[in-house]
């Protein structure tokens, strides 16, 4: 098999949780253009309508959409006969995608992102859907791979799982410190968290022929404020954020033959800032 052969994913079957959100669907859009099916898993029923519709305007290929609770095993084993049912086979790929973006009261004086005001409760609520999730999904679907002696799981964690938040960038003038944003530590915990379980199933299922890796993107350019801007491009060695489809062809190639001797690694995709 040539080079350019090694990137199709025709007769493969994938999952990509949170597969409504904004990179999510950069992921779908890779793994379509490659003649992948594609199942997507996500809460927001409103969100996974839009997406199917979209990938039927622009790919004229129907995606089954799931919504799915990943922090719930039994939905996941629902979820799992659904698409045996409807497939006759297992997904060859898993893409852990699914993360919460936290929301705190921006009119409060208690800053619940600061460390100190952090709530057990969010701090639960984020684990369980980023991490513990990731770990659930893998537990059910690359099991199936492993008997089937074949499969990819792609786990997305970030640059900040590589590297510290720098939490100058989110600082905003007049405020006092307690009032000051930070990127919230479940952020960090979750990223870095998802490379370790990466290096375990690696191990794990190696001679199963499962395959599991990371991959650590940068900052996406999402009309961020001119100050944000200034201050994260100052930390990045191009001198800019990603742009929304710059990850599309590093996705393809973590899931298919064209990275077939890379296993429990993690690609760090971040134009330069976690070298700095």
């Amino acid at each position: 098999m040539n080079a350019i052969e090694n990137f199709n994913l025709k007769s493969n079957l994938a999952i990509i949780t949170g597969g409504a959100g904004l990179l999510g669907r950069k992921h779908i859009e890779a793994l379509l253009e490659a003649d992948a099916d594609v199942i997507v898993f996500d809460i927001n029923d409103k969100a996974l309508e839009e997406v199917k519709e979209y990938c039927l305007d622009k790919y004229k290929k129907e995606i089954l959409i799931l919504n799915v609770n990943i922090t719930k095993e039994n939905e996941l084993e629902k979820a799992k006969e659904v698409i045996f049912d409807k497939y006759n086979k297992y997904p060859d790929i898993l893409i852990n995608n699914a993360a919460i973006d936290p929301k705190f009261e921006k009119n409060s004086k208690v800053n619940k992102s600061r460390f100190e005001n952090f709530e057990l409760n969010q701090w639960n609520l984020e684990i369980s859907v980023g991490l513990t999730g990731a770990m659930l999904c893998s537990k059910t679907f690359g099991y199936e791979m492993a008997k089937n002696n074949k499969g990819v799981i792609l786990n997305i964690a970030s640059d900040l799982g590589v590297i510290a938040p720098d939490q100058r960038l989110y600082k905003q003038d007049g405020l006092s410190d307690e009032e000051q944003n930070v990127k919230p530590v479940t952020y960090s915990v979750i990223k870095h968290g998802l490379i370790g379980l990466t290096k375990y199933i690696a191990t794990y299922w190696a001679d199963k022929g499962v395959r599991c890796n990371a991959f650590a993107p940068g900052g996406v350019f999402n009309n961020h404020p001119d100050d944000f801007l200034e201050k994260v491009t100052n930390l990045i060695p191009m001198k800019r954020m990603a742009n929304i489809d710059e990850y599309k062809s590093s996705i393809l190639f973590l899931c298919s033959d064209a990275s077939s001797y890379m296993n429990g690694a993690t690609l760090n995709m971040d134009g330069g800032r976690s070298v700095w």
